[in-house]
């Protein structure tokens, strides 16, 4: 496992670094081969993932609160009324600073108007391990700024 996989298993409480249970990733992906390749990749990198196809599922996950998510990694394009874009926003009603981790082929292009700030975004095709290090990175930053501002 690397430094930043071990990182961030971490979290930072009053001061001391307090190791906890196995970051839970939300990932939303309505293609089930992309679906597989991220969970794999993100569970060989050392995290627990919950997965869901469409918008609606994972917003209803994050408002209801019953399992403390702490990344959140989403298509742009989704089946059902809401899209990645519309995902993210909800979470970040949530938690201001929600981690969110941009998966699209094809809407590159929208991220600096419609994606939320200190976001990452990974242009389809991508290596397995691009999702891991996008999640560490974000999960690792605390408040550094990345993405669209």
């Amino acid at each position: 496992m690397g430094t930043n996989a071990l990182c961030a298993l971490c979290n930072v409480r009053q001061g001391s670094i307090v190791v906890s249970e196995t970051p839970i990733i939300l990932v939303i992906e309505d293609e089930d081969a992309i679906q597989a390749i991220v969970e794999d990749a993100l569970a060989e990198g050392g995290f627990e993932i919950a997965a869901v196809k469409t918008g609606e599922e994972a917003v209803t996950l994050l408002k209801g609160g019953e399992m403390p998510y702490q990344c959140l990694v989403t298509d742009v394009n989704l089946l059902g009324r809401l899209d990645g874009w519309e995902v993210a926003r909800a979470a970040r009603e949530i938690d201001p600073h929600f981690p969110v981790v941009y998966m699209t082929g094809g809407a590159a292009d929208k991220w600096p108007v419609l994606g939320v700030p200190n976001s990452i975004l990974l242009q389809k095709p991508f290596a397995p391990a691009q999702v891991v290090a996008a999640v560490s990175q974000l999960l690792n930053a605390g408040s550094q700024q990345t993405g669209p501002a």
